[in-house]
């Protein structure tokens, strides 16, 4: 009698996507909420401030401290995590189905994107470690004061440390040539296979990565130039 070992559901190439597009749309829900907060430091310091005490507040008195944060931000590990991993699987996967390769074997066309996600998703995870002991633990920030969040902000991205506002554009750049890769792909999968729904889809995935690249940058230079200081 032979025993067939059944591959788990969440293990298969279908499973393994569907991980990969959950965990895309929570990242990219973050991406989004945390955009949108970062702008409100156009609204002066006592209101960026306490946004940023408010965040901290969540959850009192159910939850006390910061919890809600620690909670949080342990998703959001967990999450990219679990996208990296599926993500890895899934190309070792199709590189391992591909047929012999032959000596005269034509080009496979891809996206930018698409050929530099490995070097990105580098990128993204050492901005990511340094961006938590800049602004959120404030080891690596010249305030580091967390009862002045906006002091912090400023103090970062001031002219004298463009290298810091440097990397972050670097960063988010890599962020947008994911997003943009990522959304164009969600587009296809939810029925654009035409050429004419092909184009759309690219275009609809550029405005969205741009938009939300040009939200992240807009606060760095905006520090860098004195717009905001």
């Amino acid at each position: 009698m032979v025993i067939t070992k059944t591959r788990s559901p969440i293990r298969s190439n279908v499973g393994l996507k569907a991980v990969m597009a959950v965990t895309g749309i929570l990242l990219v829900l973050f991406l989004i909420a945390h955009m949108l907060g970062n702008l409100k430091v156009f609204t002066g310091e006592t209101s960026f401030d306490h946004y940023a005490h408010w965040l901290r507040d969540i959850g009192k008195p159910l939850l006390p401290g910061v919890w809600f944060l620690w909670i949080l931000r342990t998703v959001l590990v967990v999450a990219v995590v679990a996208h990296i991993v599926a993500a890895t699987v899934l190309a070792r996967r199709a590189r391992a189905a591909r047929p012999v390769k032959y000596a005269h074997r034509k080009k496979v066309n891809g996206s930018y994107a698409a050929r530099t996600m490995r070097w990105g998703g580098v990128i993204i995870l050492l901005f990511v470690i340094y961006h938590l002991l800049d602004l959120t633990t404030g080891t690596l920030n010249p305030v580091g004061n967390e009862s002045k969040p906006y002091g912090n902000v400023v103090a970062d991205f001031a002219p004298e440390r463009w290298y810091v506002t440097l990397f972050y554009t670097l960063a988010i750049l890599a962020v947008g040539f994911h997003l943009r890769h990522g959304a164009f792909s969600a587009f296809r999968s939810l029925g654009q296979q035409t050429p004419r729904g092909e184009r759309r889809a690219r275009t609809a995935a550029l405005i969205f990565a741009v938009l939300l690249c040009a939200g992240y940058l807009v606060v760095p230079f905006a520090v860098l130039t004195g717009l905001v200081s």
